[in-house]
Formats: C-alpha cells, structure tokens, sequence
C-alpha cells in the first residue's frame, strides 16, 4: 500500500516498458506492483500488457478524492479543535498562560534554524530569566539575533544593561521610540505577539504561524529595524547617546535641514567648521545615516526635527 500510495515506481515503469517491447521480466515486487495498478493481467499466453491510461487515471482520481476528504476533514477537525480548546486551529494559537508563553519563547530559540528578530518594548510579558540562559545556547549554535529595543528601555540602568549584555554575546540592537508592540519571530516562519491588558480573558500571547498575518508582522519588523537606531556595545558615552536629541542636536539638525553650508553653522553655533563636521559624523554614526540626506531622514523619523 506503501508504494501504491506514492505512485508507480521507477522500477515498475521499467519493466512495464520491457514488457511493451516483448522482454519478459522475472516475478518480483514490480511485476505484483504493475497488477496491482491494473497494468498487467494474466493472459492464456502468459502475462499480457493493459492500456496505462485509464488504470492510471483511476489511480490518480482515487488520490485525488482522497485529497478532497483530508481537507473537508481539516476544516471540521479544524472547527472542533477550535470550539474545544478555544485555539484557532488554522494560523493563530491562542496562549493563556503565562508558563505556556515561556515554554514557547524558549521553544521559539532553541528549535530556530537561522534567526530571532524581535521588537521589544519592554513592561510586559517579559521572561528575562529565559532570554539570559536560552540566548547565548542559541547564539553558540549560530543562531542571529536582531532586536529592536524601545528607547524608554535604554532609559533604565537594568534595561540598558540588560542590552549591552545582549550585544556583547554577539546580537544586533537598535532602538526605535514607541514601538507598538512586543514581537518574536523565528526562522520567518512562526512570531509570537504579546497581548497586553487583553479585554480577551485570560489571553496572553498569540502564536502566528505561516500566514499573510505572519508575512507583515515580518516586514513591520523590517521597517522598524530599517529606522531604528543602531546601539553599540559602550560605557558612559552611549549612555549618553540614548538621552539624544540634545537641544544643540535639534539646533544643529535645523540649521542643516535649513540648507546652511557648514561655514554659516559654525557661524549660528560660535563654533568651529571642525566641531560642526564632528558632531555631525557623530550623528551620522548614531542614527546609522551614509549620507548628510539620509541623517535628515532618519532624524526626521525619530523625530528630533
């Protein structure tokens, strides 16, 4: 049944055709494979060859029909598992508890293949016990990390700690302001959202899996990561950084949006053309700009314009 079940066997296909050209074959497993798809039959001569098509045909209906059933089944299946357990059973799991959503996170690390991209707000739903003893086991097997950290994280001594522990074992952070909600995703292909202050009873977290849903938490990841802020492993000066923009920064970013030429800068701020080119360096460094253009558009983002 094992080998109907996939089809012909190449073996079967070529005995058959020895068959057609007047080769007998020796009994054996393809010759009771050809009978029992209707190729062959005995005949008062011996075996004799039957036409392939309609006993294909029939072969490929019956599948085909078996098809249909399995996915009629998988809807109403679908539909009980949903009514008993309260879990979408198509692309969305429904996690109410809070061991359930530590037991998939730290599932989420140890079985990804490839990487953990996150976008983490901080507050809510978050098991800093599992992150500082799964993470580096994931990371020493290879696995990347890419989160983007909310700044109101980086305000505090713990959470700034927190990151540049996560940075020195080898992850990339950045940090965007007001990110919207706390999201893991692993290998594209499962994410894990934190629900919080559900009106939903008891719900905690939702497991996506492969989905147009899962498809865009995806790419809003990316764009948060694209407009996010790179944090580096450092001491006072990138604590420093996090309190940015500064007002000499948002002065600074206004003259140059302004159109001014670092000459008519240094004028406005009573500085030199060299302090105008560092700071502005610095800012480009910061914010992850190649470009003067590009340092606008980010700062714009932000919005420290």
């Amino acid at each position: 049944m094992l080998a109907e079940s996939r089809g012909l066997s190449v073996e079967a296909e070529q005995l058959y055709r020895a068959l057609l050209e007047g080769r007998p074959g020796p009994p054996g497993a393809e010759l009771a494979e050809l009978e029992r798809f209707g190729l062959i039959r005995a005949g008062a001569s011996g075996v004799e060859v039957c036409p392939p098509r309609a006993a294909l045909s029939a072969f490929a209906a019956q599948h085909e029909a078996a098809a249909v059933r399995a996915r009629e089944a998988a809807e109403v299946l679908g539909a009980a598992y949903s009514l008993r357990t309260g879990r979408d059973a198509d692309f969305v799991e429904v996690l109410r508890s809070g061991d359930e959503v530590i037991a998939t996170f730290e599932a989420m690390q140890t079985q990804a293949g490839v990487d953990i991209v996150a976008l983490d707000p901080g507050s809510y739903m978050s098991p800093k016990a599992e992150v500082s003893t799964v993470q580096p086991g994931s990371m020493a097997r290879g696995i990347a990390y890419r989160v983007v950290y909310d700044s109101a994280v980086l305000r505090t001594d713990d959470g700034f700690a927190q990151v540049q522990s996560s940075i020195a074992l080898g992850e990339q952070a950045r940090v965007f302001p007001r990110l919207p909600l706390k999201l893991v995703i692993a290998d594209s292909n499962k994410a894990l959202i934190a629900v919080p202050n559900s009106d939903a009873g008891d719900v905690l977290a939702l497991l996506i899996h492969p989905s147009m849903l899962l498809s865009a938490l995806i790419e809003l990841f990316e764009s948060f990561w694209r407009m996010g802020v790179p944090v580096r492993a450092g001491g006072p000066e990138d604590a420093e950084a996090t309190q940015e923009p500064t007002v000499a920064t948002r002065r600074l970013l206004a003259l140059l949006s302004g159109g001014l030429t670092d000459e008519a800068i240094a004028r406005e701020l009573g500085v030199s053309e060299r302090t105008v080119l560092r700071r502005i360096s610095r800012l480009q460094q910061l914010l992850g700009a190649q470009t003067r253009f590009q340092l606008g558009a980010q700062a714009s983002r932000q919005g420290w314009l």
